[in-house]
């Protein structure tokens, strides 16, 4: 059973609405639409296909593994739906898993979500639309800023504090940002897309064949590995239920922006694929770390380079924004539930926002992105996030079982077999990974457990309080 939650302090002089929510809902579909879509497309498609070829050469495995990932995000999206529209408050997978499984699970996912996943996704994402801005201008973004931090770095860190700022002065100019960049971002990959087949329609030939030589352990572990990196490409579709606090008319708009903006992406990534095979082939592709911007120039020369890197640059910093406005509400949840600093839980008076919250994300990011690499970033963002991605589709069979008469809007689309299938990926994903990076993934277990001994002292501490507010309130 649940623990029991803890009284909300009262820090604001917001009053809650009928879920509960004191930040102000101010987000509509095309918003929470941008948000899913901006979250998701990000530097994945832009340089992930590299990778995923370096790991598996084979061009069955390669589209396989991409076809995978988007019918795994699909599951993903239709499961969160139903979970997002019985609870539309700030914390979106922190709530799922508090409500389904107490407060010590929930809680660590806000403690993974502070020490690995929110620095290093918005480290990785920030590092890479940084060095797409310096091949824009013409300059080797892997060049030394100061001391050892290199101008991709010192770029990337100013992009952190730039959208920081922008999120942490109202809900409103973020979404505007992420507006405007999403509509950029979409445009900038269907015209590669559709330029991309019209412009070359002979398929250039290989630099030379490609054969396996793996056994068949070796090259399912392979498959593993690049599935990982096919994920981080497809990570997003949860992002919108952190901030599902301030969407309006949230039961009706969130499981259709879910599930209308995670399909756009599948489609999306599918397409651009097809068009870096055709235009750059699959043996070349790990040569190619910067894959967009090596398909144009087949096709449109020295401009089609420029116009893909100041795609990818403010693709990338569009979704940097998205996971600023709405990894730090998944802080403001736990410190509402006094299991975080209660300064955290305040609203600002005049923005809106979970003003401190913000600025702690974006200060770890900046102390990330200066003593971490991209690959090293988003493989440690997807160990750290998706066990709790697993529990909270887990949580769907839980409540469905403890809460039959629930409020249910939105049903998961093919219940039971869409949230199981999602499951085995997960498994699969952990157990593949723990087995190949034994190093990485314990190191990241370790980090997520040692959030037990902070658990129970904060629940200490919240229980303490609670008791003395009651006694208080019997005095008066």
């Amino acid at each position: 059973m649940p623990e029991p939650i803890a009284a909300r302090p009262q820090t604001s002089p917001s009053a809650p609405d009928r879920w509960g929510e004191r930040l102000p809902r101010r987000l509509g579909l095309w918003s929470s639409v941008a948000v899913v879509i901006g979250a998701t497309i990000g530097s994945g498609i832009f340089r992930t296909p590299a990778v995923v070829a370096g790991r598996v050469p084979e061009l069955w495995l390669f589209v396989t593994g991409w076809v995978l990932g988007g019918v795994i995000a699909l599951a993903g999206a239709l499961t969160f739906a139903e979970l997002a529209a019985m609870y539309p408050r700030s914390g979106g997978i922190y709530v799922y898993i508090r409500e389904s499984f107490g407060r010590a699970p929930a809680f660590l996912f806000g403690w993974a979500e502070l020490l690995i996943i929110r620095p290093a996704a918005l480290g990785a994402v920030a590092i890479v639309s940084a060095e797409y801005f310096w091949r824009l201008i013409g300059r080797d973004g892997a060049a030394l800023l100061l001391g050892p931090l290199s101008l991709a770095q010192g770029t990337a860190i100013v992009f952190i504090a730039l959208v920081s700022a922008v999120n942490y002065g109202g809900v409103q100019l973020g979404a505007i940002l992420q507006n405007v960049s999403t509509v950029l971002k979409v445009g900038a990959l269907v015209a590669l897309i559709l330029l991309g087949f019209i412009l070359s329609p002979t398929y250039p030939p290989p630099a030379q064949p490609v054969q396996s030589l793996l056994p068949a352990s070796s090259a399912l572990s392979a498959f593993g590995l690049a599935l990982v990196s096919i994920l981080w490409a497809y990570d997003g579709f949860a992002d919108l239920g952190f901030i599902s606090g301030e969407v309006r008319d949230p039961q009706r708009v969130l499981p259709r922006a879910l599930l209308s903006g995670t399909a756009a992406v599948v489609a999306i990534y599918l397409s651009a694929n097809a068009v870096y095979l055709h235009l750059v082939s699959l043996p070349r592709m790990p040569g190619s770390p910067l894959i967009a911007a090596d398909a144009a120039q087949v096709i449109l020369g020295p401009i089609g380079v420029l116009f893909v890197s100041a795609a990818v640059m403010v693709s990338t910093f569009g979704t940097l924004n998205a996971s600023t406005m709405t990894g730090p509400r998944v802080f403001f949840a736990m410190a509402e539930d006094r299991l975080f600093f209660r300064k955290l839980a305040e609203v600002h008076p005049k923005f809106g926002t979970p003003g401190n919250c913000i600025l702690l994300a974006g200060a770890l990011g900046i102390i990330f992105v200066s003593v971490r690499g991209f690959a090293q970033l988003a493989d440690q963002f997807i160990i750290g996030i998706w066990p709790f991605y697993a529990l909270g589709v887990a949580g769907v069979f839980v409540l469905r079982r403890r809460r039959p008469d629930a409020e249910r809007v939105y049903r998961t689309w093919g219940y039971p077999v869409v949230p199981v299938v999602f499951l085995i990926a997960s498994l699969f994903l952990l157990g593949n990974y723990m087995i190949s990076e034994p190093l990485i993934f314990g190191a990241d277990v370790l980090v997520i457990l040692a959030g037990l001994p902070v658990y129970w002292a904060w629940e200490k501490k919240a229980r303490r309080a609670t008791g003395e507010e009651g006694r208080g309130r019997r005095e008066e």
